[in-house]
């Protein structure tokens, strides 16, 4: 069967791997890592024949991961975080090649040239892996999440500088040129994605859904991604960036949320390839011989690069947990690593113990990456508790006249805004805390109190007066944030009641062991309203109704609903 019994050895190795992941209550993607030594060319047992072509596959799961992001995100969610993106990402870049450089010359013994190489491939980290568990978190729209995604981008284009810098290394002659005629193709193919994809693909994805064929529609929508990336590959820049950029394009389209609902599906079985064809990568028996220097570089990769991401995010300005979760979520090394270590051996700038030191190093912190980015929060808490909390860089006003008895509504977005709205109509008193600006900005002309900032930070709390607060209305979806501000919350006033919303169906006891007096799943709550009516004009009987819905709420919450 060829590549078609390689294609079935991987899903079912992948679907070992994450039950015994999901048993151990690790990240699903460590369970695919851990198959995919298994069944890899370093292990006895079943094998995967066609190595290099699962490889090729792997890459349309990594640009489907990128599109899906893209169609999540848009040019808005990233022009908050655009100065640390575009200045912060350079020097994140230039500050882990030099440090990881000199390390490898002082202590691996490698020679200037391939120091230079080994700072370089360890300075990109793994988008794959950082929108994975993003993803498993159900936090790609916190602010934390938006600033690595500008880093991941900025890396990602920087891939192509050091494809042209770094084989020229001993003939210095063309760079300039060479370097210069790299960077404006991309910028050329760049401005012209942006250009179609506004202008032409919203059309045809328009006259398509006007067919009524869903079939139809999702073909179009992975051609788009898969063949936009694919352009970009011709053109010499990476084949996720391009689909990425397409996924950001077609998300101003009112066709977004049907393309990324979708698209999830066969990006996760292409993403399964990817994470399986890592693990392959892997030779245990090299790891074996040389576990000291692996460990040492591994260790050391994740400390370094952790301190240099959340320094950089701390310099601008971002606080509170951020700098702890950039630069966690950022320690990694990444998949482009692999084509910096190809370009490296082809060119014989690199020795083959240093390709198998970095391919090995790469592997082994992406499958811990997921545990180590876990341990942001409790380590962030540790700190604070540890030291006095950093003062607010960004200039914070709280309210000349602090109401008592009011409600704080953590979020300005669909949820908040609609939620902030109905209380002001009822003539209750409330303050809006929002830490994305552009969108504080337009609460003003709403006649509604606000204050810009983290409703984690201790400081925003009080000056929205937490103290003498009647209720906490959590909106946001990040659980992470909502955990952390509701623990804060109760430290400051431990008589708050607290309104949070809860993600997954899990989130909901999660968060009633922390303290929060109401939880409430939108998708569930949408689709009783929805029934409640259907009920309603079916049944007529409003009391026949109300018990079914009381029924269906105990049965999901778990004990006697408060929202009826």
């Amino acid at each position: 069967m060829g590549i078609a019994s390689d294609f079935v050895l991987i899903v079912l190795a992948g679907l070992a791997g994450a039950l015994a992941a999901r048993a151990l209550r690790l990240p699903l993607m460590v369970g695919y890592i851990a198959a995919g030594i298994l069944v890899g060319p370093y292990t006895s047992g079943p094998k995967v024949e066609q190595t290099h072509e699962i490889e090729l596959l792997a890459e349309i799961g990594v640009a489907l991961l990128l599109f899906s992001l893209g169609l999540e995100l848009s040019f808005r969610d990233l022009q908050p975080v655009r100065r640390v993106a575009l200045l912060g990402g350079p020097v994140q870049i230039l500050v882990t090649a030099a440090l990881g450089g000199f390390a490898a010359s002082v202590g691996l013994g490698m020679s200037p040239r391939e120091a230079v190489w080994f700072g370089t491939m360890i300075s990109v980290s793994s988008t794959a892996i950082v929108l994975k568990t993003l993803a498993a978190a159900g936090a790609t729209q916190s602010l934390a999440s938006r600033v690595m995604v500008g880093l991941l981008v900025v890396q990602d284009l920087a891939v192509v500088p050091m494809l042209v810098i770094l084989p020229q290394l001993g003939s210095p002659g063309n760079l300039a040129l060479s370097l210069a005629r790299a960077i404006g193709l991309a910028a050329a193919i760049l401005a012209a994605i942006v250009m179609v994809g506004t202008r032409l693909l919203p059309g045809l994805l328009r006259r398509i859904a006007d067919w009524g064929s869903r079939e139809l529609f999702l073909i179009t929508v992975v051609a788009i991604g898969v063949g936009v990336g694919y352009g970009t590959h011709l053109a010499g820049l990476s084949f996720a960036l391009g689909a990425f950029v397409a996924g950001i394009v077609l998300s101003e389209s009112e066709f977004s949320h049907q393309a990324l609902s979708d698209v999830v599906p066969i990006r996760d079985i292409f993403g399964l390839l990817f994470f399986v064809s890592v693990g392959m990568l892997l030779d245990p028996a090299y790891a074996l011989a040389h576990a000291g220097r692996i460990a040492a570089v591994v260790a050391l990769t994740f400390v370094g690069k952790s301190i240099i991401a959340g320094g950089v995010t701390r310099a601008f300005g971002y606080v509170n947990m951020a700098p702890w979760i950039v630069g966690l979520g950022l320690s990694q090394i990444g998949e482009f690593s692999f084509v910096l270590a190809r370009a490296g051996l082809t060119s014989g700038s690199i020795s083959r113990s240093v390709y198998n030191l970095v391919l090995t190093c790469t592997v082994l912190t992406m499958a811990l990456s997921p545990l180590v980015s876990g341990m942001a929060l409790p380590l962030g808490r540790a700190w604070r508790r540890w030291q006095k909390p950093a003062p607010i860089s960004a200039k914070m006003e709280g309210l000349e006249t602090p109401p008592r008895g009011h409600v704080i509504v953590a979020g300005f977005g669909r949820s908040g805004k609609a939620a902030a709205r109905i209380l002001q109509g009822a003539g209750i008193p409330l303050v809006i805390v929002e830490i994305n600006h552009s969108i504080f900005g337009g609460i003003g002309k709403e006649g509604i109190s606000a204050i810009w900032g983290d409703i984690t930070g201790e400081e925003i709390l009080k000056a929205a007066g937490i103290e003498s607060a009647r209720m906490l209305l959590m909106s946001l979806p990040d659980q992470n944030t909502v955990r952390l501000a509701v623990q804060r919350a109760r430290q400051l006033n431990p008589r708050i009641a607290v309104i949070a919303r809860a993600l997954r169906a899990p989130d909901v006891e999660t968060l009633r062991k922390i303290g929060v007096d109401t939880v409430i799943q939108v998708e569930l709550e949408g689709g009783i309203e929805m029934v409640r009516q259907a009920l309603i004009q079916y049944h007529g009987d409003d009391l026949v109704v109300a018990q079914l819905i009381e029924d269906l709420r105990r049965d999901f919450y778990g004990r006697e609903s408060k929202l009826t």
